[in-house]
């Protein structure tokens, strides 16, 4: 019977046993304050709480980080969309003013 045991409710209540939790690699080193207080197994379960409660801000700061990005991406569009529309208006007046001198050249 292979059982893994959880912070909660760990397979083994000797601390010494406990398995260390490795540290995220996609978060920054030292973004978690250090718990100097406690050492050993007491230490990595102090980690994985403190782990487990930094997940919502990680969270949050992805879909911030996402959400401006997507607003990023939405203000490019809306300024090619209106370069193009500048840049055919241009093409009109510039057709119009050949139009005219060619009027003007004939006359």
């Amino acid at each position: 019977m292979n059982i893994r045991g959880t912070i909660d409710r760990p397979l083994t209540h000797d601390p010494k046993k406990q398995a260390p939790m490795k540290p995220f690699t996609s978060e920054p080193a030292g973004s978690a304050i250090p718990d100097f207080a406690s050492t050993g197994a007491n230490d990595s379960r102090q980690n994985r709480t403190r782990e487990m409660q930094l997940i919502p801000e990680a969270l949050a700061r992805a879909h911030m980080h996402e959400r401006l990005h997507q607003a990023e991406r939405e203000r490019q569009a809306v300024r090619l969309a209106a370069a193009r529309r500048m840049q055919r208006r241009a093409e009109r007046a510039s057709m119009r003013a050949r139009r005219a001198l060619a009027m003007a050249v004939m006359q």
